[in-house]
């Protein structure tokens, strides 16, 4: 049964609607996504994830080894990592060596996209047009990412091997954006000066490794048309983060362990993790980005009654209700990171106005609409260490 519905409302456009009683906890839904992508850096790191799904490619035990650059490292309980049995199952493209988790993840990218933008043996060759774009690309968008160039070549992948390439231009066309200029100020925010000063340049290399112009499928892909691409993705694109070592975290708390093996794994992770930070820092996972038609029409709230979560460690997304959700209730989730969304009502719309374009009428901001518009102390050193950081990112 269809828990959900799309309304549009007059005041908040489009949005996502329960249509039963909705338990604390349970699944609303699960989707796949249109298309999805590993971030480019994210891989050039070293990061193993099939080329379709993201799933992990490394157990967690090499993965936590490589992360904290400590190859004694041994971990406790390895039937706890979900990975390992499916590493047997690898599948890689013959023509480019791309790997995936499955031959079924293989054989949907051939079908999907991967048949028409297979570099064959030129995947090597740093010349090849797609490999300049992506260097391209990785010299405009330093980490963290936010989106990934990958998912525009698979987008065109996809068009030149759809049998309805007018049916795939609506799906694209679903998908909730508004003017172009609007949105390409979010990947102006999101990917610094550079981006407006090189957008151009970027649609130069992505029109030259596709033949854009004399490619029938693709002729209708001008720069305004490639900037409105980028603007929707950069107005819909969901992230994603799969690990193998968060997965075995994971199985080993469900797990049942006697107290004095519990207080010696609780111990181990929790070195794991600082030796992690001193290496790698937050940049733990698998990263990526995907397009998702439902999770798209969901609004924000700072108060989400919904989160998305990826419970296949791939990018089958999945939205969970944060408590009971009435039939007819809006679901909102947070589009706000979590330490964002404990700062203080002037921020949150500070940060929501320069990346979604919107002001917040959630309940709690309405309840907070008295407070003073400035921002705390240690929320303006967090800001100034951000800025720090794009400053050193730019050099």
């Amino acid at each position: 049964m269809q828990k959900v519905i799309v309304k549009t409302t007059k005041d908040k456009g489009r949005g996502l609607y329960a249509t039963e009683l909705i338990h604390d906890g349970s699944i609303i839904f699960e989707e796949e996504p249109l298309v999805s992508c590993q971030y480019s850096w994210n891989a050039a790191y070293g990061y193993l994830a099939c080329e379709y799904c993201l799933y992990p490619l490394e157990t967690a035990e090499r993965n936590v080894q490589r992360l904290a650059n400590d190859s004694t490292i041994l971990l406790p309980l390895p039937d706890c990592c979900s990975v390992e049995a499916k590493l047997v199952n690898q599948a890689k493209c013959e023509g480019c060596g791309v790997v995936y988790c499955s031959r079924d993840c293989l054989e949907r990218a051939l079908k999907q996209y991967h048949g028409a933008i297979c570099l064959g043996t030129d995947a090597q060759n740093e010349q090849h047009p797609v490999n300049l774009l992506v260097d391209f690309w990785k010299k405009m968008h330093y980490p963290p990412e936010t989106c990934g160039i990958m998912l525009f070549v698979k987008i065109v992948g996809m068009f030149q091997q759809t049998s309805d390439p007018e049916g795939l231009r609506k799906q694209l066309l679903d998908f909730v954006h508004s003017s172009v200029n609007e949105d390409l100020r979010i990947f102006h925010k999101m990917l610094g000066d550079k981006f407006v000063q090189q957008i151009e340049q970027l649609y130069e290399r992505f029109a030259a490794a596709f033949s854009v112009q004399s490619n029938d499928r693709l002729n209708w892909l001008s720069l305004e048309a490639f900037k409105s691409l980028i603007a929707l993705v950069g107005t819909n694109g969901q992230g994603i983060g799969t690990s193998s070592f968060g997965d075995w975290v994971k199985n080993v708390s469900e797990r049942q362990l006697d107290q004095q093996t519990r207080q010696s794994v609780d111990e181990l992770i929790d070195e794991l993790y600082n030796k992690m930070d001193e290496v790698v820092g937050t940049f733990l996972n698998n990263e990526g980005s995907a397009l998702y038609a439902m999770q798209s029409k969901i609004n924000h709230s700072c108060t989400p009654n919904a989160e998305i979560v990826f419970p296949k460690s791939n990018h089958v997304l999945a939205l969970r209700a944060l408590r009971d959700l009435a039939a007819g209730e809006e679901i909102c989730i947070s589009y706000l990171d979590e330490c964002n969304l404990q700062r203080s009502r002037h921020s949150r719309q500070k940060n929501l106005r320069e990346y979604y374009l919107f002001e917040c009428q959630c309940e709690r901001c309405e309840s907070q609409i008295a407070d003073p518009d400035e921002t705390s102390e240690e929320e303006e050193d967090a800001d100034d260490d951000d800025e720090d950081e794009d400053m050193d990112d730019s050099d």
